[in-house]
């Protein structure tokens, strides 16, 4: 019998394929489902979970350094001025296992192994360290060419001061974080500093930027600034004190420029300086600006406005005779003499020769307070008002009851101190027919009788009368012959004042000082020298401070073409037979 095998036939129930299908399609939904989570809907672990994780590990907020204001002369030559550089910062954390390029890092760096070693390992907890600041652009771009990981470049900009230590004391400087510290920079930080901007970028896994995502804020600028100085002025005064310095063997000293009508401080220099563009030997004591911060006996120069006082008071007139016999006075247990006995000589005379007997005689004859009064007006005692960090107010002291002695140091000059600032400011008021303006260290409009305020210190006459007192002063006999120039005429007066130690006046250590305006026909320039502690064989003010005046003011306004208001008859007479003229007309005499 054949048996006969056929294949069995495969059915599928009809259930059984829809559940399959429908098992599929929900899986696809599933899935669909769950993307959607991922990408588009806002779930707790969705799109928004997703992207934040991913920022997190890529995306870096970076800050854009704004570029800081330029500081500028009044004739808009720069001081301070802003340039790019590059800092090398390092991820410690990185380096760690790269020890073989450790050497390779510190030769492309310009550091000793050492010194990197030390940064690495002693950071290896922290992300990051600065290696090196301040860098130029292309040294830094072959740093991190290199390739190693964990060393990155940071863009910066670091402060850069053209005219260097000629304006140091006044601009003054910022710190390696482009932040002001001292003079200028401090005093208008705020203004000058500017806004940083931040913007995003795109990281890889080893810390290296390699696109920027977007901008977040724009980096805004920092303002510029416009001093009221001249550089031209500041470049002559600089050289001018430098010189004579050293020629006096002084300690230090300062000179102030001030325009007589508007108070801008045209100049201000100080020595001993610094170099504000390299300062790693930098000494602190260089970095007080003398003249707005150091405090002085201003000696005879304060006669002056005690002759001020005494003419207020209807008791003297410029012609008033005072008998300085015998040469001397006795005031309390001290005795005040001239070098000569002047005899009688009238109020002029006594401005002219600087008698301490007759300056002595009228001080006694006058209310104190009265005499005060007249020194607060002119300024003293009080700040300038600059802005400036550190300015020192000086110190006018007042009592109910006043010694004779007291009354009578005051009146020229011992007993109260001032900065050399103040002292040009009180001067300001001679050379600006009895007012009063402020000094300021930022150009004006050139409005300046309306954009600064101006106090009326003294009447117009008495203002006459006392510049016509000081004009004799350096004229032959007085005592500041040393301060004329050839081609302007003069006014001012000496100052020379024994210095305090040790709560007693030193009898070898002094402070010379002159304070005069020119053209003194019509004032436009006001200028004040102080020499602190000259050797004892040019200690008067006359000597050492006057000499520099003189070299100052006639350059400075030859240099502001201020027409001439006289002329030398011995250089016209002395060049009358020479074919080749003299070079300068503006006193370039040594000291």
């Amino acid at each position: 019998m054949k048996n006969t095998l056929t294949p069995a036939t495969s059915i599928v129930s009809p259930w059984r394929f829809k559940l399959v299908l429908a098992v599929l399609a929900l899986l696809v939904l599933l899935l669909v489902k769950e993307l959607l989570g991922l990408q588009v809907l806002d779930t707790e672990r969705g799109h928004a979970f997703l992207q934040g994780q991913g920022d997190a590990r890529t995306v870096r907020t970076e800050v854009i350094p704004a570029y800081r204001g330029v500081i500028l002369d009044r004739n808009g030559e720069p001081l301070a001025v802003s340039t790019p550089v590059a800092s090398i910062w390092i991820n410690p954390k990185q380096l760690i296992g790269q020890e073989g390029r450790w050497r390779e890092l510190a030769k492309a760096i310009d550091l000793p192994y050492a010194t990197v070693e030390k940064k690495i390992i002693g950071n290896v907890h922290r992300g990051f360290v600065y290696l090196r600041r301040h860098l130029s652009p292309d040294v830094a771009k072959n740093i991190t060419s290199l390739g190693i990981d964990g060393v990155n470049i940071q863009r910066e900009y670091k402060r850069y001061y053209p005219a260097g230590e000629v304006s140091a004391h006044l601009v003054g400087f910022t710190n390696i974080d482009d932040r002001g510290q001292e003079g200028i920079e401090l005093a208008f930080d705020g203004w000058l500093q500017g806004q940083p901007g931040k913007k995003r970028v795109l990281k890889d896994l080893k810390g290296n930027t390699f696109r920027d995502v977007d901008q977040r804020s724009e980096a805004r600028a920092g303002k510029d600034l416009s001093l009221s100085i001249d550089l031209r002025l500041q470049y002559l005064a600089h050289r001018e004190l430098q010189a004579a310095i050293q020629k006096v063997g002084a300690k230090s000293g300062s000179v102030v420029v001030l325009n007589a009508h508007s108070g801008e401080v045209l100049a201000m220099a100080n020595q001993p300086v610094f170099n504000p563009n390299n300062r790693r030997q930098l000494q602190p004591v260089k970095l007080r600006n003398r003249a707005m911060t150091d405090m002085f006996e201003p000696g005879s120069t304060m006669k002056p406005l005690t002759v001020v006082a005494a003419l207020e008071s209807g008791k003297y007139q410029p012609d008033s005779l005072i008998d300085t016999n015998p040469g001397y006075i006795k005031v309390g247990p001290k005795v005040i003499l001239d070098p000569v006995n002047y005899r009688v000589i009238d109020i002029t005379k006594m401005i002219t020769k600087s008698s301490q007997v007759a300056t002595s005689k009228v001080a006694l004859s006058l209310d104190e307070q009265k005499v005060w009064q007249v020194f607060h007006r002119f300024g003293l005692g009080v700040s300038t008002g600059s802005g400036f960090p550190g300015e020192s107010a000086g110190l006018l002291p007042n009592r109910p009851n006043w010694l004779p002695i007291e009354r009578v140091n005051f009146a020229f000059g011992h007993g109260l101190t001032v900065t050399s600032l103040q002292l040009a400011q009180a001067y300001s008021v001679f050379a600006n027919k009895g007012l009063l303006r402020p000094a300021v260290l930022l150009r004006s409009d050139g409005n300046t009788e309306q954009s600064l305020p101006a106090t009326r210190v003294i009447s117009e006459k008495i203002n006459r009368q006392v510049l016509d007192m000081l004009k004799t002063v350096t004229l032959p006999g007085g005592t500041a012959t040393g301060a004329r120039t050839a081609s302007y005429t003069v006014a001012g007066k000496t100052g020379t004042s024994h210095k305090v130690g040790g709560g007693k006046y030193l009898d070898d250590r002094y402070t010379a000082v002159f304070a005069g305006l020119a053209p003194a026909s019509d004032p436009r320039l006001v200028v004040v020298v102080m020499i602190d502690e000259p050797d004892l064989d040019n200690y008067h003010g006359g000597e050492a401070a006057a000499p520099v005046f003189a070299r100052v003011v006639g350059e400075a306004l030859r240099i502001l073409a201020v027409v001439p208001d006289k002329i030398d008859q011995k250089q016209v007479l002395g060049s009358a037979g020479k074919t080749k003229p003299k070079a300068q007309s503006g006193g370039r005499k040594s000291v």
